[in-house]
């Protein structure tokens, strides 16, 4: 069975730190770490940010960064679709622009993309041929981007508002994270996602 067009990658980014910021309580989300680069570096440790300037920017879900918040590699890498923001700012608002909720890789989709829909994983046709990401999860929300979705304060009490938004922004609303099959690839934009 021929594999079926998702979309193209139009955009690659790292967490050059972790976007929740501020002491124990309260925290908030602070998406100023991001950064967008040209190609990713993709391993089973993580991913690295291939800077135009030669740069290597590690992500901190890298095994390597000095923070790293890699829980056993199943968190390496992260993906959604531009459907979902759609949707999100659909719901929260126009400051949810596309890539603010941090994951690495976003992919061209009208629409949203369940995880029954990615059961089987994902492939990226690169220039050095198919790579395989698969054991695709959901990437839960947290409390800290679910209030900067809905403008609020980082000193707001929780509430129904902030459970609700917890409840929308779940199942794979947020994005996904997933393993590369092979040891190491390299994503550039434009590069094309297929469901297998």
């Amino acid at each position: 069975m021929p594999m079926q067009l998702v979309g193209a990658i139009v955009r690659l980014q790292v967490q050059a730190a972790s976007l929740k910021a501020g002491a124990k309580q309260p925290r908030w989300f602070d998406p100023a770490p991001l950064r967008t680069v040209p190609a990713l570096q993709v391993t089973a440790d993580g991913v690295t940010g291939l800077a135009d300037d030669g740069d290597e920017i590690l992500d901190v879900h890298n095994r390597a960064h000095p923070a790293s918040k890699n829980r056993g590699g199943t968190n390496g890498l992260s993906v959604c679709f531009t459907g979902h923001y759609a949707a999100m700012r659909e719901r929260f608002g126009d400051h949810l622009a596309d890539g603010v909720a941090g994951e690495n890789v976003l992919v061209a989709f009208d629409g949203t993309i369940g995880e029954d829909d990615l059961a089987a994983g994902l492939r990226v046709k690169t220039a050095g041929g198919l790579v395989a990401l698969e054991r695709i999860a959901v990437a839960a929300p947290c409390v800290e981007f679910s209030r900067f979705a809905l403008n609020q304060p980082p000193e707001t009490p929780p509430g129904r508002a902030v459970t609700d938004a917890l409840v929308f922004l779940n199942d794979g609303m947020r994005g996904y994270y997933a393993t590369p099959r092979e040891a190491a690839a390299t994503l550039r934009l434009g590069d094309r996602v297929f469901v297998p």
